[in-house]
């Protein structure tokens, strides 16, 4: 009785040991991966499915839905294209950028450039050429001083260039074609720039009444600066003028010749003579 008892703990402890064994070569055998699987939840955003210019009313197009991390979700993001559809992009976007919130306006206000411009704020355009566009250079997005050279009225030979308007930010830039006075088609640079309505004021008499010139700046540089304008006759001053005298000129004498006197002695009487340097009497 007590070795059938015997083998029978035997048994259990060698089938113990082979259940033991299996399991750990099991576990060894799985590969080991130093990366812990973690399942995350993802969410469908609306994003940009090309390059969209500012303006640009969205169409089906212009948006497709991609996943994005349930963590990771931007703020004021749309999780349907017809959320989108119909309004109107209020800054460039690029490829695959989501389409928040702040990036596009309302359904109700469009597209276009007027949903672009603040509120109290205006847009204005103005006709440049090449030169005073900075060849070019002056985009979307740029911002530019506004310099206007005037003639003074009557003082027209002295005209006067001064910096009106600074730091102004630029909407758009594009080219229009119009027609010269002998109706012949031309190729024209517009450019609108963003200004409040007392610089759109100046900005218009200064178009108006004289030539402007826009400079680009650094989009960083926000600093203001006083100038006093510059004038023609403190860049190139006038030559100074002789003042002639309208009084008769005075005969000039002739040098005189330098003498000197003798005595000469006749008898008892003594006579003076004068001679020059020569010997001459």
């Amino acid at each position: 009785m007590r070795s059938r008892r015997l083998f029978i703990v035997m048994a259990l402890a060698l089938l113990s040991g082979l259940a033991a064994a299996w399991l750990a070569l099991k576990y060894l055998r799985q590969p080991e991966s130093p990366f812990r699987t973690v399942e995350v939840s993802e969410s469908e955003v609306v994003v940009a499915a090309r390059d969209l210019s500012l303006g640009t009313v969205l169409t089906a197009e212009d948006v497709k839905l991609v996943g994005w991390p349930g963590g990771l979700l931007p703020e004021g993001y749309s999780s349907s294209v017809e959320e989108v559809l119909g309004r109107g992009v209020i800054t460039h976007v690029v490829l695959n950028e989501p389409l928040i919130s702040s990036k596009i306006a309302v359904k109700e206000a469009g597209g276009g450039l007027p949903i672009v411009i603040p509120e109290g704020m205006r847009g204005v355009s103005v006709r440049v050429d090449d030169v005073i566009s900075i060849a070019g250079f002056v985009l979307p997005g740029t911002r530019v001083d506004v310099m206007v050279t005037l003639d003074q009225g009557n003082q027209s030979e002295n005209p006067v260039t001064k910096l009106i308007l600074q730091n102004v930010p630029v909407l758009t830039s594009g080219q229009v074609i119009e027609q010269t006075e002998s109706g012949e088609p031309i190729q024209v640079t517009v450019i609108t720039v963003l200004v409040s309505p007392d610089e759109a004021e100046e900005l218009v008499l200064a178009a108006t009444r004289g030539r402007i010139q826009l400079a680009l700046r650094n989009t960083l540089d926000v600093d203001s600066v006083s100038t006093e304008g510059a004038r023609l006759n403190s860049l190139v001053p006038s030559p100074r003028r002789v003042v002639r005298s309208s009084a008769p000129r005075r005969a000039t004498p002739p040098p005189s010749t330098p003498t000197r006197q003798i005595e000469v002695w006749r008898g008892n009487q003594v006579e003076t003579e004068t001679l020059d340097e020569g010997g001459s009497r």
